[in-house]
């Protein structure tokens, strides 16, 4: 049995956490939705779709403090909460500690990287899963098609291999990467093909790709997404990477991106860190990107409307 904590458990972290506890791990949910927090400490946690349907008990608060350290932490929060999470893991850190980074799109490995020791840390992605929050303490999960891991800078491969096991263990198919870039590129040509599109249009998956002048844009972004990787010499070892982005639609077309789920309640999304990591690569490398950089302005355009802002 393993001691692992979730910071950032909302839908995703959830249905991570949830087979963690039903494989016999102790597992500590963090979540700062107080509600989930609360529900999940009452009542379990339960997750329903793709893996079935259980309820679990579960360790679950809005702090990491009185934890103690774990074999291991993982970093489920949205890209632009990746630095306040990493500061709160103090509490949970000991000498074997690894420490997993999992977000969408670029460049929050590095900012995790500035505050946790760079050789306790693994980055991963994962896909496929189209979780959401159907009530406090409850989600739901259309698959679980990819989980992948990579050492960022001298984490000890059995170190890594170690918590490649937990998951396991908890009924997720893993693999483990030595060329990063590669592999968060291959996420996110996916990503950028349907979180921006259906935030704008509110569509699902299937919706999206089912709808003639929707799939124009969506697949346009995913053409200009992998320009860019063709041009920086990333390797995409998936085939055609445009039937593959099909391929992975089609085994969740239910699915609402959780671009989309953040738009509709009126939260901000990661945009900037999806579609719009396509422009800020683009233009270092003289490739133009004229449909992502739309479908960013006109994300922000909306987000700019949200009380909040």
């Amino acid at each position: 049995m393993a001691k692992v904590a979730i910071v950032g458990c909302g839908a995703m972290g959830s249905v991570y956490a949830a087979l963690m506890v039903d494989a016999g791990h102790e597992v500590h949910a963090i979540t700062l939705w107080e509600d989930h927090a609360a529900a999940m400490a009452s009542n379990g946690l339960r997750v329903e779709g793709a893996s079935g349907d259980r309820t679990v008990p579960i360790h679950a608060g809005t702090s990491t403090a009185g934890i103690g350290p774990c074999d291991l932490v993982i970093i489920a929060t949205k890209a632009f909460d990746v630095e306040a999470a990493a500061r709160s893991l103090t509490p949970l850190l000991g000498a074997g500690t690894t420490v997993q980074a999992i977000q969408n799109g670029l460049g929050s490995a590095e900012r995790v990287a500035a505050i946790i020791a760079p050789d306790q840390l693994a980055v991963g992605v994962v896909g496929g899963f189209g979780a959401s929050l159907r009530a406090p303490g409850h989600v739901h999960h259309n698959g679980m098609e990819m989980i992948r891991f990579g050492s960022y800078a001298g984490l000890p491969r059995p170190a890594l291999e170690a918590s490649a096991a937990i998951w396991e263990s908890a009924g997720f198919k893993v693999r483990l990467f030595e060329d990063l870039r590669q592999m968060v590129w291959e996420k996110l040509i996916f990503n950028v093909t349907f979180s921006g599109p259906s935030a704008l249009t509110k569509m699902t998956i299937g919706e999206i790709m089912a709808d003639a002048n929707a799939w124009r844009v969506a697949d346009a972004c995913t053409h200009e997404a992998v320009a860019v990787a063709n041009a920086a010499g990333i390797r995409l070892d998936v085939g055609d990477p445009y039937e593959h982005v099909r391929k992975l639609g089609e085994r969740i077309p239910g699915a609402r991106p959780s671009m989309l789920l953040d738009y509709l309640a009126g939260r901000r999304c990661e945009i900037d860190v999806i579609n719009g990591a396509i422009p800020r690569e683009g233009a270092k490398l003289g490739i133009p990107t004229p449909v992502n950089e739309a479908v960013v302005a006109l994300v922000k355009a909306r987000e700019a409307g949200f009380p909040a802002n």
